[in-house]
């Protein structure tokens, strides 16, 4: 669930006049020192190879198979495919027309131009030197016309369709000519400024991150060491006051003399760590919430390993969000509470709330879902991955070791937006040799977890691929048919324009399938993580509201009347919240409650890294 916005990079030192030749001797040094590391990782390896045996590639997201079935399309219609070739080649001729009147110091209009907010040509040069400009237009003509062929293919289904496109994309991303040394303007005169003392310098950032990848390459994103939990991120004051071997629950510290009488529980993702809520005191979610007036449980997941192969999806139900609420009434003696979850967070959170509400049980005064699809009919770019064909590979894989690693998962969030989060590191580590900026959000999304094997499989089938969880009864926890239909409270939804995780327009879906609630949906600006991590303070991206209900079926109809309101949306919920229940008791101090105080906040779990 890693989507994030890369912080810009540390500025450059003016380069000098004059470049000084590197210190013989040190450069000997730092040769011989690359050398030795790339033998020992070489070595290491050989012997993993050795022990382990050499398997062929595997195709495990069937990217030959996809292939294979788009070139028998465009081959079933040459006259389309020469059209297109044509369409290249004469762009091609316009381009080559306009450099030279460019060459001769002619202005002329471009052939095709970046799109906006695309930074990878924002250098200068990529512009306004001749040869640099003509190969980014080069790539760029390239790129638009394989798009429009790989777009237009006729006969295939929608999913084939989905699939071909976000490959073609990766594979045009990564031939991008910011991507390589000598085509990339800043690269080059950081090459000549410093004798290649940045390659040297990247070949060893490289080496580093192989080496702490155990062979797998692990691109750095952040300086890790700037930051550590408890200290300068994941610092609101609490107390973890219960544990299963599933989570621990925090209850933080008030800020406030009194507090809203009905507590409130966050349930986040296992995919990451839950402190992407409790960032820095001037982003946090958790201290906001806090600061007005609510009593805040927060769930923090374990970082499972191959003791917890066997934990399901229902053990998630029970272990973790139906023992929070228990000790939540233990704690401060309230049975119903409010409760909100994100991303996957929100899909465990709606199954419990349907299994209470099929149990005739009234712990949940209301439910809200951050970014979380319930309804997985159109799951976005994420369903190239969840192909019963994908998933069974993934299953043979997690049965291997009990788990699905989470540098995996990591990688396959990373790909939904691969110039963001992989190439421009690519670029800045090693072709630049720079060290990458400390920014908090790309260490959170550095600190992956894994998940057990029987959970994880019964997530891609059962909702994935099966979409059951809206099916009434299509999915059991413990003894009950799930049926959200049952589910009454309030509930309140809040999604992202931009979101490429969870797209609004399918949890617009499924908050329709919420029939027997009053549900109030609610549009943020940006993505998956800024869309949500949007404290007021920073006063941007706004959010649309419709009163409008029931829900209309069509989220375009509901976008065409909704209005839009500048700012953050969390003072919006937190009036919703208030509107559920606004009594206010005395303040609750997790360290006077009935639980015992098991450690400090941020708590044990979280601290597990792989």
């Amino acid at each position: 669930m890693s989507e994030t916005q890369t912080p810009a990079q540390k500025p450059a030192a003016p380069p000098p006049t004059t470049a000084e030749f590197p210190n013989p001797q040190e450069m000997a040094k730092i040769y011989a020192e690359v050398a030795e590391r790339a033998a020992r990782l070489l070595g290491e390896t050989m012997r993993k190879q050795l022990k382990e045996g050499i398997h062929p590639p595997a195709d495990e997201v069937g990217i030959a198979q996809t292939y294979m079935e788009m070139m028998a399309r465009l081959l079933a219609n040459p006259y389309r495919l020469a059209q297109a070739q044509m369409n290249l080649m004469w762009d091609y001729f316009t381009l080559w027309q306009r450099s030279m009147l460019k060459l001769m110091g002619m202005k002329t209009p471009p052939v095709v131009e970046p799109e906006k907010g695309d930074r990878r040509f924002k250098d200068p040069d990529w512009e306004e030197h001749f040869l640099f400009d003509y190969i980014k237009q080069s790539y760029l003509i390239a790129a638009r016309r394989i798009h429009e062929v790989v777009s237009d293919i006729k006969g295939a289904d929608e999913r084939t369709k989905k699939r071909i496109e976000f490959f073609t994309r990766n594979f045009i991303d990564a031939l991008s000519p910011s991507n390589f040394a000598l085509t990339n303007p800043e690269v080059f005169r950081e090459t000549l400024r410093t004798h290649g003392q940045n390659l040297v310098r990247g070949l060893k950032n490289l080496l580093r991150d192989l080496e702490e990848g155990h062979g797998q390459l692990r691109i750095r994103m952040t300086d890790t060491s700037a930051f550590e939990l408890g200290k300068n991120i994941a610092t609101t004051p609490g107390k973890v006051v219960y544990q299963t071997e599933l989570m621990q629950l925090i209850q933080y510290t008030p800020t406030t003399e009194t507090v809203y009488k009905r507590p409130l529980l966050i349930v986040p993702p296992w995919i990451n760590k839950y402190y992407i809520l409790d960032l820095r005191p001037q982003n946090s979610l958790v201290k906001w919430l806090v600061d007005q007036g609510h009593t805040v449980f927060i769930l923090s997941w374990v970082n499972p390993d191959e003791r917890l192969a066997q934990a399901t999806f229902e053990d998630y139900v029970q272990k973790g969000v139906l023992a929070a609420l228990d000790a939540i009434e233990e704690q401060t003696g309230e049975r119903v509470v409010n409760a909100a979850g994100y991303c996957l967070g929100g899909t465990l959170l709606a199954t419990a709330a349907a299994c209470l509400a099929g149990k005739r049980q009234k712990r949940l005064g209301s439910t809200t879902f951050l970014t979380t699809l319930i309804d997985f009919s159109e799951p976005g770019e994420l369903g190239v991955f969840t192909t019963p064909e994908t998933v069974a590979a993934l299953e043979k894989k997690m049965q291997e070791r009990g788990y699905l690693e989470g540098s995996e998962m990591a990688t396959t969030f990373n790909m939904l937006r691969a110039n963001d989060l992989i190439w421009s590191f690519v670029v800045n580590n090693y072709l630049l040799g720079k060290e990458p900026f400390p920014f908090d959000l790309l260490y959170w999304n550095s600190d992956s977890t894994r998940m057990p094997a029987a959970m994880h499989s019964f997530y891609l089938r059962k909702m994935y691929i099966e979409n059951k969880l809206v099916e009434p009864g299509g999915i059991e926890i413990l003894g009950t048919p799930i049926d959200l239909g049952k589910i009454k409270h309030p509930c309140y939804f809040i999604s992202a324009v931009e979101d490429h995780i969870a797209p609004w327009r399918t949890t617009y879906k499924g908050a329709r399938r919420l029939t027997g609630a009053p549900v109030r949906f609610v549009l943020g600006g940006s993505g998956h993580i800024a869309g949500i991590v949007n404290p007021p303070s920073a006063n941007k991206y706004g959010y649309w509201t419709n009163p409008v209900t029931p829900l209309p079926e069509d989220p375009e109809e509901w976008l065409r009347g909704a209005e839009h309101h500048p700012g953050s949306w969390w003072p919006n919920w937190n009036d919703w919240l208030a509107a559920q229940d606004d009594t206010r008791v005395p303040a609750r101090d997790p360290a006077q409650g009935k639980l015992p105080v098991i450690e400090d906040a941020p708590g044990s779990y979280v601290k597990v890294r792989i």
